[in-house]
């Protein structure tokens, strides 16, 4: 193991202990050291940084950005060891993230999602069971993936239908109540699940039919092929491109305003229950969604007139 691995090392474990996950970082990391060993580099330049992280040249420009910003922290807290660490300069890189338009399932999208998923193979009658019961999941709470299929059977209160999700994105930890309809569906599925599988390998609420935790990998995986067979994707050899796992939290977010809006419900004072509610970080990323949806867009707008007409 070289200096530069031992630093990378040291830093993972020094941001971890303050709360960051850093799983993607890390791994990114990792592979540019591995770059800088491959290029017979003993420390980081400008130039080699800029190689790296405009890898793989297909990759979108803002993708390119993000990599090189996370170089450059990692280049910054190395310097103070190796004072011939060079940090890419801010703004050598300036293309901008932008968030693209959610894609809104219609009811009747998600409801053939849910038929479609009734047919996988599954041999021993539990992989179709877990995609559909998963799928609701997500479309009635706009949970993440990676939080429905981290949940722990303890974590899961099917008495009082409240599903506890640790540790999430930026370490949060929330609670997340659920409809009496969507409690009746976990429950029969748990049913279901430990009938066919007394004795799991996992202690995962949701799991494979080998008894193991589904890896999101693979629900990624299902879920593409599941869209492709029904049009919401154009087929291909992957995964492809069209709607995904994450399109369903944004249903749920604009779905909520939506009926908030028509109901006349005061929006602004509710927004921060559904931002704790989705585990959002910023209300900002909440507020998002308002200039996102067009349909929100408008309700606000409709909304904003109306105020200002009656003072």
């Amino acid at each position: 193991m070289n200096l530069l691995e031992q630093a990378l090392n040291e830093y993972v474990t020094i941001r971890r202990s303050l709360g960051f996950r850093l799983r993607l970082p890390a791994s990114l990391l990792r592979n540019f050291v591995a770059f800088l060993k491959a290029e017979g580099a003993a420390y980081i330049t400008t130039e080699l940084a800029l190689r790296w992280a405009t890898l793989p040249r297909k990759a979108q420009p803002s993708t390119w950005t993000w990599r090189l910003g996370i170089v450059r922290r990692f280049a910054a807290w190395y310097k103070t060891t190796d004072s011939r660490t060079e940090i890419p300069p801010a703004g050598i890189l300036s293309h901008r993230y932008w968030r693209k338009a959610p894609h809104i399932y219609s009811d009747k999208e998600i409801r053939a999602l849910l038929h479609q998923a009734q047919y996988l193979p599954s041999p021993r009658g539990l992989r179709a069971s877990t995609f559909v019961t998963l799928l609701g999941l997500l479309a009635t709470t706009g949970m993440r993936i990676n939080e429905a299929l981290n949940l722990d059977s303890k974590d899961v209160d099917l008495n009082l239908g409240i599903l506890y999700i640790r540790r999430t994105k930026f370490g949060k930890s929330r609670y997340v109540p659920v409809h009496p309809s969507c409690t009746e569906a976990l429950k029969k599925y748990a049913k279901a699940r430990d009938r066919i599988l007394p004795a799991p390998l996992t202690p995962a609420f949701f799991v494979s039919e080998r008894g193991r935790r589904i890896t999101e990998w693979a629900a990624r995986y299902t879920f593409a092929k599941l869209s492709q067979q029904l049009g919401l994707r154009a087929q291909a050899k992957g995964h492809g491109r069209g709607p995904r796992f994450h399109d369903m939290r944004h249903r749920f977010a604009a779905c909520t305003l939506i009926n908030w809006y028509r109901s006349g419900v005061d929006v602004e004072r509710e927004l921060p229950k559904l931002a704790t509610y989705l585990g959002h970080v910023h209300i900002n990323d909440t507020y998002w969604y308002l200039e996102a949806v067009p349909e929100l867009l408008r309700l606000a707008t409709d909304r904003l007139v109306k105020r200002e007409a009656q003072q």
